[in-house]
C-alpha cells in the first residue's frame, strides 16, 4: 500500500500537530506487515526550509513551493495534484489538517483535531479563518476516511459536519517514551505547555497566578513557566509577565527541543492546561507520563484525556483554577494520588497503538 502523507507541521518547530505527525510516522515505520507492506512518502514543501527530520526508511519529497502558496492552490483551485508535484502514485494520500489534498485518484484521508475554528475563527490563524470554516463541509464529506484524536471530536464531527460514524476514526496521540522522573521536586515551578494562542486561555492561567501571589503570605510560591512558540493572539500576555507583579515571577521561554522540554516537565510540580477548547491536549499526557499532576479546564477533550487522574474545573473561574494549583502544591499525598492515576492513564496512549489504528484506516480507506 502505498501512502503519502503531508509532512509540512512537522518541518520547523514541531509542536501539535507537527509533533502528531512526526510521532506517527515514526511509529509507523516500526510495525512493517510482510503480508502488506507500508510504502510512506512523506511530503514537504517550503520556500526556505529544507525537511530534514523523516525518518531514514520512508521516502521523501522536498519542493521548493511556498507553504501558503501551495495552500491556497490547493484549497481554493483544486490544483496540482500532489502526483504531480511527487512524480508517482499512491492507494492514500493523507492531509494532517480537515481540508483534501488533491489527487489523481487515490482515496483521500483527512485529520480533525478540534472544530474551534468553526465557533471562534478569531481564535484561528488567518489561513485557517480564510478557508477551514467555509470548506470543511464539503472537504470532509469527498474523503474516503476521517481521522480524529479523542472520541469528543469523533462526536463533533458526527454531528456538526454530517459525517457517519463509520467513516471516522478515533486515533489517540500516544505518550512519549519518557521514564518517570527519579524525584519528587520540591517547589517546583508551575507548568503550562503549548503555543501562546488565545484557545489557551493564558489570561486565565495568569490571573489565577496572581490569586496565589496574593495569598501566598510565607513566599513560597513557585515560579509560572510558559513553554512554546508564540504568536501575534499573545502580545498582552507577554506584556503582562514584563510588568509587576508577574516581572521575575512568571517566566517564558519560548519554544523549546524534546530534550529541554522533558527537563521542564521534570522539575515541574504541576502541569496547567486551562484551554477553551482541546481536541486531545498533548501536554497532558506527556505530564502524566513522567509523574506530573495536571490541572486541565473542563472542556473539549481534556476531562477524557485525563481521566480521574486530575483535577477538572472551568476555565472561566480564576478562582477555582487558583484552588486548584494550589491543592496539588500544598497537598502532597493528593497529589503524589493523582501522579500514580496518571500513570495508568498514561498507559493507554502509545504511538505504536495509534499507528496501527491508522493503518487500518488507510486500508478501510483504500479498499
Amino acid at each position: 500500500m502505498r501512502v503519502l502523507i503531508d509532512y509540512r507541521p512537522a518541518l520547523r518547530d514541531r509542536t501539535g500537530v507537527g509533533e502528531w505527525v512526526h510521532s506517527l510516522v515514526s511509529a509507523l515505520v516500526h510495525i512493517g506487515r510482510e503480508a502488506d507492506p507500508l510504502d510512506l512518502t512523506v511530503f514537504s514543501s517550503s520556500w526556505k526550509d529544507r525537511l530534514t527530520s523523516a525518518p531514514p526508511t520512508v521516502h521523501v519529497v522536498d519542493r521548493r513551493i511556498p507553504v501558503s502558496l501551495l495552500n491556497f492552490s490547493w484549497h481554493r483551485v483544486g490544483w496540482p495534484s500532489v502526483e504531480w508535484l511527487a512524480g508517482s502514485g499512491y492507494d492514500v494520500v493523507h492531509s494532517p489538517h480537515p481540508l483534501l489534498i488533491p489527487t489523481n485518484g487515490a482515496a483521500q484521508v483527512v485529520t480533525i483535531h478540534d472544530l474551534d475554528f468553526l465557533d471562534h475563527p478569531e481564535r484561528a490563524t488567518a489561513e485557517v479563518r480564510r478557508d477551514y470554516p467555509e470548506l470543511v463541509r464539503a472537504h470532509v464529506q469527498r474523503a474516503s476516511r476521517v481521522v480524529v484524536p479523542s472520541r469528543f471530536t469523533a462526536t463533533e464531527v458526527e454531528e456538526r459536519l454530517d459525517v457517519d460514524r463509520d467513516r471516522i476514526t478515533v486515533c489517540y496521540n500516544g505518550a512519549p517514551d519518557w521514564a518517570p522522573r527519579a524525584e519528587w521536586p520540591q517547589r517546583g515551578h508551575i507548568l503550562f505547555v503549548g503555543s501562546l494562542t488565545a484557545r489557551k486561555n493564558l489570561g486565565q492561567l495568569l490571573e489565577a497566578y496572581r490569586i496565589l501571589m496574593d495569598r501566598d503570605k510565607a513566599g513560597t510560591l513557585p515560579p509560572l513557566v510558559l513553554a512554546g512558540p508564540p504568536t501575534t493572539q499573545a502580545v498582552d500576555w507577554l506584556n503582562a509577565i514584563e510588568r509587576p507583579p508577574l516581572r521575575g515571577r512568571v517566566h517564558y521561554t519560548g519554544y523549546i527541543d524534546r530534550a529541554a522540554l522533558r527537563r521542564l516537565y521534570e522539575g515541574a510540580s504541576v502541569l496547567v492546561l486551562p484551554s477553551f477548547h482541546e481536541g486531545f491536549g498533548l501536554p497532558v499526557v506527556e505530564a502524566m507520563s513522567i509523574g506530573v499532576p495536571v490541572v486541565v479546564s473542563d472542556r473539549g477533550a481534556l476531562p477524557e484525556v485525563v481521566g480521574d487522574a486530575g483535577l477538572v474545573v472551568g476555565p472561566t473561574e480564576a478562582d477555582a483554577l487558583a484552588g486548584a494549583i494550589e491543592r496539588m502544591l500544598n497537598d502532597e499525598p493528593f497529589a503524589r494520588a493523582c501522579v500514580e492515576r496518571g500513570f495508568q492513564q498514561a498507559a493507554r496512549f502509545s504511538w505504536h497503538a495509534s499507528a496501527k489504528t491508522l493503518w487500518a484506516a488507510y486500508e478501510l480507506a483504500a479498499n
